[in-house]
């Protein structure tokens, strides 16, 4: 069994309170059984040693005390940090980047442990590997420090660390949005990290396997890494009080999300939102729909609980119909299973009944049911009693207007349902005009992709859409790229000031430096007579002032 204390200078702290995790196997093969032994080892009514090898680690849970030790640690471990070359301090990202692949079976195993299917763990380690590779660094890097000879002086445009930085995982996917803390580290930052209580393992698993020893490696300071395991509420109103924390990286639902934001500016704090998503995908005459088809399927992986994963589509109504057959046919091949089995790519989902609400509205709205619509059990057969799983679901809406109307297509509805808009049929330059307004109202502004081949088509589109913070074009929605941001979008999804996400850019400020020799003062201010002749207008008048 993993046993990780509260990590705070380095060191684990001892804690009488634990969370213990139970392989998401056996909750599903046995959950009453399963929920039965984690209750008592959390409880004391079962000895630790007493616990079966469906127990796989366990995680202490601290408290405010420990939390108010991290934050003045890393307030005194970032005047050191943050003062350490950019080059050094981006070793971290290259160490860790290294240990992602070295260690990447292990991490994906845990990730499954908790209940990740593991193509989609293999997804996620995929993105950390593609978020932190040499080109991304390299682009990085030239974001950090300019500098310039000018005369006299030597001019510096520079990125400078905030400072405290504290983040705040969502639950559905913990350990990749954790591990975006390493950017904020290379930027000279500390961080403080919060394990949420429901699935605290994977977090700090990876950060003593992945982040640790990458800090080691480069000799920063312990205490620049911190992580408990504690309740979200104490802890995001503990950072909101302290005059310690700079940032906070906050990740959670839209409606929340913008509230807590201007909770953090009002508290002079600075908010870095990941929220919702309601990525919109539009499918052209001309587009290769086997390919088109394939990636809008991606909308159900993970039973829709991933933000970057397209939440609507937008077919040109020529095609229309044939996509909806392909598509649908690749639904009702995605099924669910368990976590660890190599095919399974849906999750259980608990709010089926708020599914079925939003399915029901959409059809009596006029949205048709093309496939899917009801509840599985783990092994893919109709249980609409006691399945745990959704099958994944497409409801066809014919026509633009009054389409956000229905909430299937106005928010982000994190189950595996797409709806599929087919807009009224008009001259495909008008369609086009329509069909980007369409996209750009979209509140939400995550990712947003085209298939075509008109170059034309291409070039209309991204001209047009200018929301969102990743564009892609006859692409994986959800596949992540070198040097392109995982992360970050306008709107709902970032909110005010959102914007594509590297974490270290949005968690360093820019800051302009002069350093002079030989420079007279007033004559930097006044200029000399050599400025002044070149100063328009009539000399007469520029001598009277």
């Amino acid at each position: 069994m993993r046993s990780y204390g509260t990590y705070v200078d380095g060191h684990e702290r001892p804690s009488d309170k634990w969370v213990y995790t139970v392989h998401s196997s056996a909750m599903l093969r046995d959950t009453m059984g399963s929920v039965r032994l984690k209750r008592g080892l959390e409880r004391g009514r079962i000895a630790p040693e007493a616990a079966t090898d469906d127990v796989i680690g366990r995680v202490a849970v601290g408290d405010g005390h420990d939390m108010d030790a991290a934050l003045h640690v890393a307030a005194g471990a970032a005047r050191a940090w943050s003062a350490v070359p950019p080059a050094t301090r981006l070793r971290v990202v290259e160490e860790f980047h290294h240990l992602v692949r070295e260690k990447s079976a292990e991490i994906i195993d845990v990730m499954v442990a908790e209940g990740h299917p593991r193509m989609l763990a293999r997804w996620e380690v995929a993105g950390m590997l593609a978020n932190t590779g040499p080109e991304t660094r390299e682009w990085i890097a030239g974001q950090m420090e300019h500098r310039r000879r000018l005369g006299p002086r030597e001019l510096t445009l520079r990125r400078v660390a905030d400072g405290v930085v504290c983040l705040n995982p969502p639950q559905n996917a913990t350990v990749a949005n954790a591990l975006l803390g390493i950017w904020v580290l290379a930027g000279g930052n500390s961080l403080v990290v919060r394990a949420p209580r429901s699935a605290p393992l994977g977090v700090m698993h990876a950060l003593h396997e992945l982040i640790v020893p990458a800090l080691e490696r480069t000799g920063a300071p312990p205490g620049v890494l911190s992580a408990i395991c504690s309740p979200a509420g104490p802890a995001l109103a503990q950072w909101l009080d302290s005059p310690l924390v700079d940032d906070i990286m906050y990740f959670g639902d839209s409606e929340k999300g913008i509230a807590f934001g201007a909770e953090c500016v009002a508290r002079g704090k600075k908010p870095v939102l990941e929220l919702a998503g309601n990525d919109i995908v539009v499918v052209w005459r001309d587009a290769d729909l086997e390919r088109a088809a394939d990636a809008l399927a991606e909308a159900f992986y993970g039973s829709g609980q991933i933000c970057m994963v397209p939440n609507c589509a937008v077919v040109h109504p020529a095609v229309a119909d044939e996509l909806l057959g392909l598509l649908a046919d690749r639904a009702r091949a995605i099924r669910p299973g368990l976590p660890d089995e190599p095919e399974a790519l849906l999750s259980p989902v608990l709010r089926t009944d708020r599914f079925f609400e939003v399915l029901r509205q959409a059809t009596d709205g006029g949205g048709r049911l093309v496939c899917g619509g009801r509840r599985l059990d783990v092994h893919g057969e109709a249980d609409d009693m006691n399945g745990v799983f959704l099958e994944p679901t497409v409801v066809r809406v014919d026509g633009l207007k009054g389409a956000r109307d229905l909430d299937v297509v106005r928010h982000e509805t994190f189950f595996p349902l797409l709806p599929v808009v087919v807009p009224e049929d008009r001259p495909d330059a008008e369609l086009l005009d329509a069909v980007t307004a369409f996209t750009s109202a979209n509140e939400y502004g995550l990712r947003n992709s085209l298939w075509a081949e008109d170059e034309d088509v291409i070039a209309g589109y991204l001209a047009a859409i200018r929301g969102g913070g990743l564009l892609k074009v006859n692409d994986s929605h959800i596949g992540f790229l070198p040097l392109l941001p995982t992360h970050g979008g306008t709107g709902l999804t970032g909110g005010p000031g959102g914007e594509a996400n590297f974490p270290l850019l949005r968690t360093t400020h820019l800051q302009g430096v002069s350093v002079a020799r030989g420079v007279l003062p007033r004559q930097a201010v006044f200029g000399d007579a050599r400025t002044e002749a070149a100063l328009p207008g009539d000399q007469n008048e520029r001598k009277r002032h």
